[in-house]
């Protein structure tokens, strides 16, 4: 292997997909976003640092979040490409999404409750309803869901 540390220290794209439960082609998604690298073998094929596998999760767990594959992207960044990221280097990751972070829980915590609400209702059609925009009066301000940006 050219470039490539031992075997033991790598992982093919089929060990990665089995041990991070993912699809290979969403690895190769992944690597081609930037998100995860590869070295290659003298007969090119891709073989992982075990580091990916950490990686891997904290993209899985940031996309069911809902945050923004480029967003995760960038936070990934700043990560050491030449060795296992450290303790301070997640902290550090982990303190640039806690804003984020928190301010998704608060939208969905309040969308939740206005939802129970709507669903209990029905109609949509009550004057105290947060989501009624009689006669789309809210087009002005642009697309998508215009009360629920607000939240």
């Amino acid at each position: 292997m050219s470039d490539c540390p031992s075997a033991f220290q790598t992982l093919s794209v089929g060990e990665l997909a089995k041990r991070a439960g993912v699809a290979v082609s969403a690895l190769h998604f992944y690597e081609a976003k930037g998100l995860i690298r590869s070295l290659r073998t003298e007969g090119n094929q891709r073989r992982y640092p075990r580091g990916m596998l950490r990686r891997v999760a904290v993209i899985k767990v940031a996309q069911r979040t809902g945050m923004p594959l480029n967003e995760i992207k960038q936070a990934l960044a700043a990560l050491p490409d030449d060795r296992a990221p450290s303790q301070q280097n997640w902290r550090d990751l982990s303190a640039t999404w806690r804003d984020d972070l928190d301010a998704r829980i608060r939208r969905l915590t309040q969308l939740r409750d206005q939802l129970d609400d709507c669903i209990g209702c029905g109609c949509l059609s009550l004057t105290a309803c947060p989501l009624r925009n009689p006669d789309d009066s809210l087009a002005v301000q642009g697309p998508g869901p215009r009360l629920l940006d607000e939240i």
